[in-house]
């Protein structure tokens, strides 16, 4: 039992410090709160505890604002759940050394980056965007760390030289059980249609073109 609670634990921390990170979309951000109620329900289930009714956005019923009948369904409800939710996990055989990695290993994870310079001959102002990715699902898997690096070869804001960092946030086990992690920078050029134009008549200014990517393998 301690081992199933201590595993449990591991899941609602992982799963509160992504919800703490306010980087989640509104449907995800529901159904994850729907997950780590479900967790604790069940976990009073194994541990014996009164049962807690809640409504479909998980919050706990108002036993003086809801009618007994109200109640009673959804006593009856959350019952029927937790009994199907031990039997899926009394159904799973998951392997002992699996397991214990699982819980031996740090909940979340972060990576921190430091930038120190950015040496490509452009001739005008740039934006990089730095980025998570899984070359194996072919997709970016975190937000974007977006600096702004001016035609001098200095950040746009000077004051931010020696200064670029960033912690990319709440990777969880699942994240580093991946094949790869590539840490991936997108360039993107903002100035002319066209570095050739001389002519002074014709520049158009502010334009955003792709220019180069560049990517590491950091996990």
């Amino acid at each position: 039992r301690f081992q199933q609670v201590q595993s449990m634990m591991c899941d609602l921390m992982e799963w509160r410090s992504q919800l703490l990170s306010g980087t989640l979309p509104k449907d995800e951000l529901k159904e994850l709160k729907q997950k780590v109620t479900s967790k604790i329900d069940y976990g009073n289930k194994v541990l014996e505890l009164d049962l807690i009714v809640r409504d479909e956005d998980g919050n706990i019923l108002d036993p003086d604002k809801t009618s007994v009948i109200s109640l009673f369904h959804a006593h009856e409800e959350a019952t029927n759940k937790i009994t199907e939710r031990i039997k899926e996990e009394m159904s799973k055989d998951q392997p002992e050394y699996a397991s214990y990695c699982r819980m031996s290993s740090s909940p979340t994870h972060s990576l921190y980056v430091f930038v120190r310079n950015f040496v490509c001959r452009i001739g005008e102002d740039a934006e990089l965007f730095m980025s998570l990715y899984d070359p194996q699902k072919s997709t970016i898997i975190s937000e974007n760390y977006l600096v702004r690096w001016g035609s001098r070869g200095f950040p746009k804001e000077i004051d931010m030289l020696n200064n670029l960092k960033v912690v990319f946030t709440d990777l969880g086990n699942k994240d580093l059980s991946r094949d790869k992690i590539y840490l991936v920078c997108q360039i993107v050029r903002v100035g002319r249609m066209d570095l050739r134009d001389s002519n002074s008549k014709k520049y158009t200014q502010g334009l955003r073109r792709p220019f180069g990517v560049a990517g590491t393998c950091c996990l």
